[in-house]
């Protein structure tokens, strides 16, 4: 494969990366406590960059030092991040319980939660993505340039996605309140479902 085309195809694979339905789950219910779309957008942002440094920095262990990471490494690391998606679910339910019983909005999350979440998220398939770097691009600067585009391309991709979960969201906020707090509920309990089916498919 030609340089060119696989630092584009990494670039294309990132966006469709973020797409991943235990990524979606994530951000949907994180996104029940950062108000409006400037709040979805740094959501996003966060959870992106937490991602990426995780995953490149995996990268620059496999691809440029040349590290063969354990088998149970991957398995761990699917556990992790289920755990991480069922509290992260609970966790929202929970705020969201509080603030219906007090009459009021859930309060904002701290920025860090996004940061935390990516950095668990960019754990699991990323070591999978960097040897299929390695075995397809025939040097490690190539190699290299594939994988920080496939973050660029995930932190990217997840923005666009999130502008439109957080401007549907806003929309409800505004205008439908009850269909909104059904939403975030939605939310919630999806990420707990998808957390259920990552631990259990395993």
């Amino acid at each position: 494969m030609q340089l060119s085309s696989a630092v584009v195809l990494g670039f294309a694979l990132g966006v469709r990366h973020a797409a991943d339905a235990d990524h979606l789950a994530a951000i949907g219910a994180l996104l029940g406590g950062r108000g409006g779309l400037k709040g979805a957008v740094s959501t996003a942002a966060l959870w992106g960059g937490g991602h990426s440094v995780t995953f490149l920095g995996l990268g620059l262990v496999i691809v440029g030092a040349g590290v063969r990471l354990p088998g149970a490494f991957e398995r761990w690391a699917e556990l992790l991040v289920a755990a991480m998606l069922v509290g992260l679910g609970g966790m929202q339910l929970v705020r969201l319980r509080r603030a219906s019983g007090q009459g009021e909005e859930a309060g904002a999350m701290p920025s860090w939660r996004p940061v935390v979440v990516g950095v668990i998220h960019g754990l699991a398939g990323s070591a999978g993505v960097a040897l299929m770097a390695l075995m397809t691009i025939p040097t490690r600067l190539g190699a290299l340039l594939y994988l920080g585009l496939f973050g660029v391309g995930v932190v990217a991709g997840m923005v666009l996605i999130t502008l439109l979960l957080g401007g549907a969201l806003s929309w409800s906020a505004r205008h439908a309140r009850r269909m909104h707090q059904g939403v975030l509920v939605g939310a919630s309990l999806a990420s707990i479902v998808m957390g259920l089916l990552v631990a259990f498919e395993g």
